[in-house]
């Protein structure tokens, strides 16, 4: 089992587009609007450096922007 976060905004077709992919596979996802809460967002930029969505972790990996395969490969998914 695995730990997943996802940091969205609501408008933002590939945060979309990485929760429906989690759906598919029966990945369990906490999801983060750093559209609504300015500390997660602060944390976000803190991880990474920059304002894009999404940014998904994935136990100590970090991802920005949905990278289907390297998602599959961190998952042990087909991608």
């Amino acid at each position: 089992m695995h730990t997943v976060s996802i940091y969205t905004t609501p408008s933002c077709h590939f945060c979309h587009m990485a929760k429906d992919y989690f759906k598919e596979n029966n990945i369990a996802y906490e999801e983060i609007d750093v559209a609504a809460d300015p500390a997660k967002r602060k944390e976000m930029v803190d991880m990474t450096k920059q304002l894009g969505v999404p940014v998904i972790r994935i136990d100590d990996s970090l991802i920005v922007g949905f990278n289907k395969p390297k998602v599959a490969e961190l998952l042990g998914l087909a991608a």
